[in-house]
């Protein structure tokens, strides 16, 4: 299988389809590259080379015990860019890897970038503080260690409801669905789940999206039941200089995994990845 390896010998698994112009996805917690299929088959039928990696922790990837933070997260991402040599890159990242596009973009710089794409994205900050009252209190996060640390298979189970927007009466989310997070989930060891929920949660990205200088395009669903607009993509998209924000009605955080709101999803991308 293909690997790059990071500054710490951490083994970092990529895909690596298709040819063009680059599209390199970073996926969310706790997930592996393997939620972005549909739009990397997508993205490569449409002429793009689509590429996507196993975060460090999970997956296919190394589970070292340290580095599971977003500046290592963003460190192991530009390792994939170089050990390929991407240019004229477009970063797509998902809930924690949306800030993880956002830490490469404000520690590595825009210099193979040409454009980003934030999907349900943390940045700037969840965690509820003086200055964030929109956020989430300490207590979410707790609950969600809590479950990590005690039946993480059950506690997958039942947070791909919330994810995909499956309790909600109108819902369409199938079961084939919902064991796909699950099955994903269990490949992500405990010590980088658990380390990851810090690391999704206390990360101020604030200065990071000030830092951003290339098209980008904010996508949130306004349903998001895991992050929730108004501390994330609301402050964002006046965070980031012309960034182009596209609120979803009714779409959930797993937005790009749910058919009804994935079709919408592939076509703004495609569009903007065009543009």
């Amino acid at each position: 299988m293909p690997f790059a390896t990071t500054s710490d010998g951490t083994r970092i698994f990529y895909k690596d389809w298709g040819s063009g112009q680059p599209v390199v996805f970073s996926h969310g917690w706790p997930l592996t590259a393997d939620a972005w299929d549909p739009q990397l088959k997508f993205m490569v039928d449409n002429g793009f080379r689509a590429v996507a990696h196993d975060r460090r922790g999970g997956g296919r990837s190394d589970q070292p015990w340290d580095g599971n933070n977003l500046d290592t997260y963003a460190d192991d991402l530009a390792s994939v860019i170089e050990a390929l040599d991407l240019r004229d890159v477009i970063l797509v990242g998902h809930s924690t890897g949306g800030g993880e596009v956002t830490r490469y973009l404000g520690r590595h710089g825009s210099g193979r970038v040409t454009k980003a794409v934030l999907v349900g994205a943390i940045p700037p900050l969840m965690l509820k503080t003086d200055a964030n009252p929109e956020g989430l209190p300490i207590e979410a996060f707790d609950e969600i260690r809590k479950g990590v640390e005690t039946d993480r298979s059950q506690f997958y189970k039942d947070l791909s409801a919330p994810f995909y927007g499956a309790n909600r009466d109108d819902s369409t989310v199938t079961q084939g669905t919902r064991d796909e997070f699950w099955l994903w989930s269990m490949t992500v060891g405990i010590k980088g789940a658990y380390d990851c929920i810090k690391a999704f949660s206390e990360t101020d990205l604030t200065e990071d999206l000030k830092k951003i200088d290339v098209p980008t395009l904010i996508v949130h669903g306004d349903d998001d039941q895991i992050v929730p607009i108004v501390a994330s993509g609301d402050k964002s998209s006046k965070l980031v200089k012309d960034a182009v924000y596209k609120v979803y009605p009714g779409a959930p955080h797993g937005l790009s995994m749910v058919p009804r709101f994935a079709e919408r999803f592939n076509a703004d991308l495609l569009d903007f990845a065009r543009s």
